[in-house]
C-alpha cells in the first residue's frame, strides 16, 4: 500500500521547505555570490527540502524514522532490474547531446564541447551530494502520498509545479528574464515526470532518482560553457517530448507497464514502513 498522509500535511511540508530557504534567497540577493558560473549561493537551499522531511519524519516515527528515511540515500538495493541504470544515467546526456545538435542547426555559433573526465567526476560528487538533499524530500517523502492522491502522473506534475517555482528566485537573482524561467519550468516539470517513472520501476528507490539528479546537473554544467550556451527552449522541448513517450508507453495512472514491478513496489513500501 501507498504511504497516505492528510492533505495538510503535504502543504504545510511544502510551505516549511519554502520557509527553511528563506535565509538562503536573501543571502543570494544580498551576497550576489556564485557557487559556480550561474549557480548562485541561494543554491545551498537544497538543504531545505530534506530538512523540512526529517522535522516531519521525526513527528511520526521520532529517531528510528529519521534514520529509516536518511538510508533512503542508498536504496539501491531495491532496484531489481538493473536495465533502469542505463535511462537513469544516460537519458540526460542523450537529451543534452541532441539539444546540442538541435542548436547547431539552427545556427546557433555553439564551440565545440571540451569535456574533462577529471571535472566531470568532481561535478558528479557534488551534484550527487546536492540531489540528496533535494531527493529525500521530493521523493523520499512528497510523491508516495501525492501519487495515491492524483495518481503517477498528477502527482509528478504537481511535484514538479512545486520543484520549479521553489527554484525562481534564485533563478531571478542571476538574472534569467521571466521566457527563460518558463521553458526551463517546462522541462523542470517533466523532468520531474520522468524522475517519477524512474523511481516507480525501480522498487522505489530514491538512489536512483538522486543519480538522475545529479545528472541533470553535471550535463547542464558540462554543456558549453559552464552551461552559459544551454537554451531551456531546446532542452525543455525535448524533456517534455520524453515525459509525454513515457506516459503513453508507460500510463498516467502508475507509469508502470509490469505488474511484477507494483507487486516489487507494493513489498519496498511495507518494508520501509
Amino acid at each position: 500500500m501507498l504511504i497516505s498522509r492528510p492533505r495538510h500535511a503535504l502543504s504545510t511540508y511544502f510551505g516549511l521547505t519554502f520557509a527553511l530557504s528563506i535565509p538562503f534567497w536573501v543571502l543570494g540577493a544580498v551576497s550576489q555570490l556564485q557557487l559556480l558560473p550561474s549557480l548562485p549561493v541561494s543554491a545551498l537551499m537544497i538543504v531545505a527540502p530534506v530538512t523540512a522531511a526529517l522535522i516531519f519524519v521525526y513527528g511520526e516515527k521520532k529517531g528510528a524514522g529519521v534514520w529509516a528515511q536518511l538510508k533512503r540515500a542508498f536504496d539501491y538495493q531495491f532496484v531489481q532490474d538493473k536495465r533502469w541504470y542505463v535511462p537513469t544515467i544516460l537519458l540526460m546526456p542523450g537529451m543534452m547531446l541532441l539539444s546540442f545538435v538541435v542548436l547547431r542547426m539552427m545556427g546557433v555559433a555553439l564551440p565545440n564541447p571540451h569535456v574533462s573526465l577529471r571535472t566531470a567526476l568532481i561535478l558528479f560528487a557534488l551534484f550527487f551530494i546536492t540531489a540528496i538533499g533535494e531527493e529525500l524530500g521530493w521523493m523520499g517523502y512528497a510523491i508516495d502520498p501525492l501519487q495515491a492522491r492524483y495518481g503517477a502522473l498528477g502527482g509528478a506534475l504537481l511535484l514538479g509545479a512545486v520543484w520549479a517555482i521553489w527554484h525562481f528566485i534564485p533563478l531571478l537573482s542571476v538574472s534569467r528574464s521571466p521566457a527563460w524561467i518558463a521553458w526551463w519550468s517546462l522541462g523542470t516539470v517533466a523532468n520531474r515526470v520522468i524522475i517519477t517513472w524512474l523511481y516507480n520501476n525501480t522498487g522505489k528507490s530514491v538512489f536512483i532518482t538522486i543519480l538522475f539528479h545529479a545528472m541533470i546537473n553535471v550535463t547542464w554544467q558540462l554543456f558549453p560553457i559552464n552551461g552559459s550556451y544551454y537554451d531551456p527552449r531546446v532542452t525543455g522541448f525535448i524533456s517534455a517530448a520524453v515525459a509525454v513517450v513515457v506516459v503513453i508507453g508507460w500510463g498516467p495512472r502508475t507509469l508502470v507497464r509490469n505488474r511484477d514491478i507494483l507487486v516489487s513496489i507494493t513489498r519496498n513500501v511495507e518494508a520501509r514502513q
